[in-house]
């Protein structure tokens, strides 16, 4: 399976050529699975924001998808699509002190919030992590917004709304919120992808308000449903990829 290069603006949706949940041909369930890691940094005196880490997390799993050596023969290209060949795992765990500068010297690439820095590392075998990652801690990642978050800003911003009625740790909505920015981007065309990337892929996460949640998750956008490995039952809808550009399909 090709990717999709950025650079292309043609005026067709990209997903023939990168996204996994559009070749039927590839059991997915059959393939060798890979997980994507992305490594929170959470010090114990100024830990981030819970909605800035989840939007610089969202942020991080497009930064990998984008980066020149995710594409083409570069060195990362083989595993993004061994990954998308099979379930689109993803697993964030945090790091602090030691443990983060360790991490930091792994092949990836840092993405900065407000205040968050999440580190995105190309896709790993399930049971392959590097030994600096497979030792910090994946349970337990949780997190708060010391202030009341802001609406998102415009009908021009693209919004992942997450379920309300789910409760997720920091760690699993970091996951979430980066599945519903791939699903996105899997939708848009290379134009709008282009457009994103300019923007610095500008998002926003927000809990749905509960009476939209039902008009959200059926409005035909793209919406994340979680394997259920953990934290919640299978098949639940977690989070609805609400891009300016999907909307106007609809």
């Amino acid at each position: 399976m090709s990717s999709q290069h950025t650079n292309d603006t043609s005026a067709v949706p990209a997903v023939g050529s990168d996204s996994a949940f559009r070749r039927e041909h590839v059991l997915r369930d059959e393939a060798p699975q890979f997980v994507l890691p992305l490594v929170v940094r959470i010090e114990k005196a100024e830990p981030p924001a819970r909605t800035d880490a989840l939007e610089t997390a969202a942020r991080a799993v497009l930064v990998l998808l984008t980066d020149e050596r995710a594409q083409g023969e570069g060195e990362w290209a083989q595993a993004v699509r061994d990954w998308q060949d099979a379930r689109i795992r993803k697993v964030v765990r945090r790091a602090r002190g030691a443990e983060w500068r360790k991490a930091e010297t792994l092949p990836g690439v840092t993405v900065h919030g407000e205040a968050a820095q999440v580190r995105v590392f190309p896709p790993v075998p399930l049971d392959g992590w590097p030994k600096e990652l497979a030792k910090l801690q994946v349970s337990g990642t949780d997190l708060d917004d010391p202030e009341p978050v802001a609406a998102a800003d415009g009908p021009a911003l693209p919004v992942l709304w997450l379920n309300p009625g789910l409760d997720m740790s920091a760690g699993k909505a970091m996951a979430q919120a980066g599945h519903a920015a791939q699903l996105a981007w899997w939708e848009l065309t290379g134009a709008q992808r282009a457009a994103w990337r300019e923007s610095g892929f500008r998002l926003a996460v927000r809990t749905a308000p509960r009476e939209r949640w039902a008009e959200l998750s059926g409005s035909g956008l793209p919406v994340v449903r979680d394997a259920g490995f953990t934290e919640i039952a299978p098949g639940s809808a977690t989070v609805v990829a609400d891009h300016p550009a999907l909307r106007a399909r609809l």
